[in-house]
């Protein structure tokens, strides 16, 4: 198995607010929209972002599935500016902060918010964060 990963889905409570959240509030676009279904965005380089209705996504599975804990997504932005930016959209679109904007212990500066379904982004600035034009990630600590 090649070492990537080309689509990270969550089983969704709400997708009708997943969809809300991303498309209208933060201005993403679907790649693919299945209503009452699942809603898909691309967000990165062969990277795809679902939402899946938690029923179907359980008969999908053939299991009744409990939900994920402990999986934060990450959003890696170019100042501490954009993170307080990005932060105050999210809450603006019906995201819950979580943790306000503030200095990390890794030497950038992040926050927290959850989406209207409990999934839970860090927004970040991290100095020593880049990806090389061959898409390559670089993390090295910060000074």
């Amino acid at each position: 198995m090649d070492q990537r990963t080309d689509f990270l889905t969550f089983s969704t409570r709400d997708l009708d607010a997943a969809r809300a959240f991303y498309r209208d509030g933060l201005g993403w676009t679907p790649l693919l929209d299945v209503p009452g279904e699942i809603v898909f965005f691309q967000t990165g380089h062969g990277l795809v972002l679902g939402f899946f209705d938690a029923a179907k996504f359980a008969d999908d599975l053939g299991t009744d599935l409990r939900p994920v804990s402990g999986v934060t997504l990450a959003h890696n932005v170019g100042s501490a500016d954009e993170v307080r930016t990005v932060v105050a959209r999210a809450a603006a679109a019906g995201a819950t902060v979580l943790k306000e904007p503030q200095a990390a212990a890794f030497g950038g500066y992040h926050a927290h918010v959850a989406d209207p379904n409990g999934v839970v982004w860090e927004i970040a600035h991290n100095p020593g964060w880049s990806v090389d034009q061959d898409g390559t990630v670089r993390l090295a600590p910060a000074d």
